[in-house]
């Protein structure tokens, strides 16, 4: 099987086809001056008053020679045109793109960092190169992330995977009991490594859109009626006083309640987590005209500006209990926004920065 052959240069294509266009025009010339000129030439000689023969024969030969002059000149100065052009375009295109190539193998190659620039390029070319940078600086945002997250996963392994080797090894050696502290211990470590991968595969799950929802019509009244009789024990616990706002009765929103009672959950035991003890977390409700606005403040340590942005991300974890023990996996936050957005709604957070506590607020479509 003979191998396909490749393409032919842009130049030559566009030679080619500006010499078609001009091999066309001069056809389509050549054709109408054949058939309409002699009978044209003939009538205007007639009404000149020449009707010899010997004069309309010489005429038409003069007329043909000079129109076939002044076509071939006319031709010659077109194809010349058409080189000049085609070599001026195919220069100008064939350099942008060059750039976007060399850009595209700078991404194949992992460099995110470089952008292309086609100063003085057509505005097409140049909105590809715009789009393109957007694509490689997603692409290093992606990357990044990936990078970041391994780093955590394996920081958020390694802990529980060193504790359960560290008790195992206290059992060969004998200097640590098989007894209920043992085993306590053991079965800690084991849990949060199965809330681990549990958290991973449901943000996962959620980001790629693979969870069902049971969506049943719901009011904000019972969300968080439900979501603060579940955090209650966390927050007498810690010293935190667990209020709730009242809210309007009569909005509805249709939500699989499973999934937002745990994206409310995530988002209450977080504020629970960074409010010390004395402080107060108030959930809250405002309808708006076509959505509904549960919000969770809190006056606990607050956000950094910094931090805003990556809230939402896999194991990001900022403020001062990002290393605690009971920190969680730090993906509670990245399925509770997956899960909102499965829900068509938003999940946002702001603070005014450390010290002056934070607000969650989850917008989700009202039932029309």
């Amino acid at each position: 099987m003979t191998p396909p052959r490749p393409p032919m240069p842009l130049a030559r294509r566009l030679l080619l086809a500006q010499v078609l266009v001009v091999a066309a025009m001069a056809l389509t010339v050549i054709g109408a001056a054949a058939l309409i000129g002699p009978a044209v030439f003939a009538q205007h000689m007639a009404e000149a008053g020449h009707s010899s023969p010997v004069v309309i024969e010489h005429g038409e030969e003069a007329l043909m020679i000079a129109g076939s002059t002044a076509l071939g000149v006319g031709l010659a100065i077109a194809i010349i045109g058409a080189i000049v052009a085609s070599i001026v375009m195919t220069r100008r295109i064939g350099a942008s793109l060059t750039r976007l190539a060399s850009g595209a193998e700078r991404v194949t190659a992992g460099d995110y960092t470089t952008p292309i620039a086609l100063d003085g390029a057509d505005r097409e070319l140049t909105q590809v190169a715009d789009s393109f940078n957007t694509m490689a600086a997603r692409l290093a945002d992606t990357e990044a992330t990936r990078r970041r997250m391994l780093t955590d996963l394996s920081h958020e392994l390694r802990t529980p995977l060193a504790a359960i080797s560290l008790v195992l090894e206290g059992l060969d050696d004998g200097v640590v009991s098989a007894d209920r502290a043992t085993t306590a211990t053991l079965r800690t470590q084991t849990t949060r490594l199965t809330r681990l991968a549990s958290d991973i595969r449901d943000v996962s799950a959620a980001e790629e859109g693979r969870i069902r929802l049971d969506r049943q019509v719901a009011t904000p009244s019972e969300l968080i009626r439900a979501a603060v009789a579940t955090a209650r024990p966390a927050a007498d616990a810690a010293g935190v006083r667990l209020t709730s706002a009242n809210e309007p009765p009569s909005v509805a929103v249709s939500v699989d309640r499973l999934r937002i009672g745990q994206v409310l959950d995530n988002v209450v035991r977080n504020a629970i987590q960074h409010t010390p003890a004395g402080g107060t977390v108030r959930v809250w409700s405002e309808q708006g005209v076509h959505t509904v606005r549960i919000g969770v403040s809190d006056t606990g340590e607050g956000i950094a500006a910094a931090d805003l942005p990556y809230l939402f991300e896999r194991f990001y974890r900022g403020g001062t209990r990002r290393h605690d023990e009971g920190a969680g996996t730090g993906v509670g936050l990245a399925i509770s926004r997956a899960l909102t957005l499965a829900h068509g709604g938003t999940l946002t957070a702001t603070s005014d920065g450390p010290g002056h506590g934070a607000e969650f607020v989850l917008t989700l479509p009202l039932v029309v």
